[in-house]
């Protein structure tokens, strides 16, 4: 195991991860900006380091100077959290070339793969995963966009390859739209994410989005699965309740699964992370074909079509659901594989127990379309506690 890790993060997530640290008996480090010298999770790790001035983008994504706080820490390993640097897959190679320090999280050539969506699509067809009718090859002219809806029908979506969030994602109702909904997505793609690649897919108009927890050894060789028996799923979540497709409230298992459906797409989860080379913790995303006339007292069935979506190459907000109802530490087993000791969990450990739904807090202003407060101050804070809660704050 390490002995002492940098967290390149802020807030909750660099608390949660610190947590984890100490309870196995790894010292840490925090990193912050001007803004942040008195955060709480600059006070609860055993030391910490400046790097930089209080905008993001001149200090915590600023990678050079994470890797030097780190060497000048003396950290053996930088757990990215989420956000910022977690899915930089260029961040994930400097930290990969750093002497002595390892990166804890999956390697930077498979955040690359399936980074790319469409050719995430590709590793995903090819290992039998079903994917949503679409291309797997950037689009640029907008006859594609065309054909494509007269082939699949509308609404079509457009995506941004590097997209996320709704974010570079324009839905194309008829053929009409679709000059101006390609160029549109090209732009956000470009501001959003420094790539104007954008590629075509059926655009499910009330899906479930269900997506698999999963955990993944290095395998014999050090550099990837053997087989699926390195891939352990940690069941799934329900994050179907959204607002501008952010994700607002999230539970498992999902209310809407049998146990047929959810093993099947538990099983093509492990199979596509395998099939992608992918080690440490991540998720995989689904999109589940809704029948709107259903009972919900009946669950859907194994015939029903599922979808991948997209996976993310990091540990994320949800995974806290999947703590409570397993009982498994994800921050740890990822700590554990970056280390070299392996998961210390098989697919026969998993047991899912009771249900837990996860309540993302924003601070917003109602009054303004639930826009981001960007100021104002608590006089009080007294978080909610006792048996069956949890708060990260």
């Amino acid at each position: 195991m390490f002995d002492k890790v940098l967290v390149a993060n802020r807030g909750e997530i660099a608390v949660r991860v610190m947590r984890a640290c100490a309870e196995l008996g790894v010292d840490t480090v925090a990193v912050y900006s001007d803004a942040d010298k008195h955060g709480g999770h600059v006070r609860y790790a055993d030391e910490a380091y400046n790097v930089g001035p209080a905008r993001a983008a001149d200090s915590y994504l600023d990678g050079e100077a994470v890797v030097e706080a780190a060497r000048a820490a003396d950290a053996d390993a930088i757990h990215p959290g989420y956000g910022f640097l977690a899915e930089n897959a260029d961040f994930a190679a400097r930290v990969e070339a750093a002497d002595g320090i390892t990166w804890v999280g999956p390697a930077s050539d498979a955040m690359e793969r399936l980074g790319e969506k469409t050719h995430a699509r590709r590793v995903m067809d090819d290992a039998d995963v079903p994917i949503v009718p679409g291309t797997t090859e950037p689009v640029t002219e907008v006859d594609a966009v065309t054909e494509f809806g007269d082939e699949h029908g509308y609404p079509v979506a457009i995506k941004a390859e590097g997209g996320g969030g709704g974010r570079g994602m324009k839905v194309v109702e008829s053929a009409a739209e679709a000059e101006e909904a390609l160029e549109s997505a090209k732009r956000e793609g470009e501001a959003y994410f420094s790539n104007d690649s954008v590629y075509l897919e059926r655009y499910l108009e009330n899906p479930r989005h269900v997506e698999v927890q999963i955990v993944a050894d290095a395998g014999e060789e050090g550099e990837g699965p053997d087989d699926e028996s390195d891939v352990v799923h940690l069941g799934e979540r329900d994050c179907s309740l959204q607002r501008r497709h952010q994700k607002v409230i999230e539970e498992g298992p999902s209310p809407a699964l049998s146990d047929e459906l959810r093993e099947k797409i538990g099983a093509a989860a492990r199979r596509g992370v395998a099939a992608a080379d992918y080690t440490n913790a991540g998720t995989v995303e689904f999109l589940v074909e809704e029948d709107l006339d259903r009972d919900p007292s009946e669950p859907l069935g194994p015939d029903t079509p599922f979808y991948f979506l997209e996976v993310n190459t990091r540990i994320q907000v949800e995974h806290t659901v999947t703590e409570e109802l397993t009982g498994i530490d994800i921050v740890k087993e990822q700590l554990r594989v970056a280390s070299g000791e392996g998961l210390s969990v098989s697919q026969g450990d998993v047991e899912l127990e009771g249900h837990a739904i996860e309540f993302r807090i924003n601070a917003e202003n109602a009054a303004k379309e639930f826009q981001p407060a960007n100021e104002g101050r608590l006089d009080t804070y007294d978080p909610p506690g006792g048996i069956g809660v949890r708060v990260d704050d």
